[in-house]
């Protein structure tokens, strides 16, 4: 996986990151203690390789981002957010399988 396939969403940049991005953007809530998070973080970076060129994929920790964490009532982690034009569109909680996340994704997508 190249670098910028997985991107570090944080406070100071998800204004540019998500609100701004001409790309759907998935977002992985997660904290590096939680062990659904480890389960799920192969899997997202499979789709970042995997739907490279069209969406963007990043992951924000919750510990340390607190202000899109709340903005986005994150209760549980690992919660993914799939965005679109700057506002989220599907939501999933939880270690999910990767075909509910592909499903997900190809919903939103052209």
């Amino acid at each position: 996986m190249r670098e910028e396939d997985l991107i570090s969403i944080t406070d100071k940049n998800y204004g540019e990151e998500v609100i701004q991005s001409d790309l759907p953007v998935l977002v992985d809530f997660w904290a590096p203690g939680c062990n659904p998070c480890r389960t799920v973080g192969p899997v997202v970076e499979e789709m970042a390789k995997e739907y490279r060129g069209r969406i963007k994929v990043g992951k924000t920790n919750v510990a340390e981002n607190l202000q899109a964490s709340s903005a986005f009532g994150i209760r549980s982690i690992p919660t993914l957010i799939l965005f679109k034009d700057g506002k989220a569109v599907k939501k999933v909680v939880g270690a999910v399988p990767e075909v509910r996340l592909k499903a997900m994704i190809e919903e939103s997508i052209p």
